[in-house]
């Protein structure tokens, strides 16, 4: 137990830098890229705009806690549901800016698996939210 829980630390301290470089990365583009940018590329058409926001949102990687409030804002400037929640899905889940990283750590496979699934559920989320959030209404 105690050697498992040795190795386990040594590991999380060896990949510390990585991390680190990971959240600086997404955190620089995150303030180069203006909040209104997003605003101007969805348009209203269904397919498209989900898949703009999941692609969008796979690059710019986010905090689940900011999430809310820029989805907030997003809703309130326009953009439609649909567009809105598979942008935030793959925000949230999606991590090109983090691949390099997850590769070394987790191995180049499972990160590019988990990425392009990802990828693919934000896009069925969003409308599955948007299909029961219209049932609802």
């Amino acid at each position: 137990m105690k050697q498992s829980i040795t190795k386990a630390a040594k590991g999380l301290w060896n990949s510390f830098p990585m991390i680190f470089g990971t959240i600086l990365l997404i955190s620089l583009i995150s303030a180069i890229i203006p909040k209104t940018f997003y605003t101007t590329i969805f348009n209203g058409r269904i397919f498209l705009d989900s898949l703009i926001g999941s692609t969008i949102g796979s690059i710019s990687a986010g905090h689940p806690m900011t999430s809310y409030i820029f989805g907030g804002e997003m809703l309130s400037q326009g953009v439609s549901l649909l567009a809105v929640t598979a942008f935030l899905v793959s925000w949230v889940t999606v991590g090109l800016i983090q691949l390099p990283a997850e590769s070394a750590i987790l191995g180049k496979k499972f990160a590019i698996l988990r990425n392009v699934t990802a990828f693919i559920l934000s896009i069925v989320v969003a409308i599955i939210t948007t299909l029961i959030v219209g049932l609802l209404i």
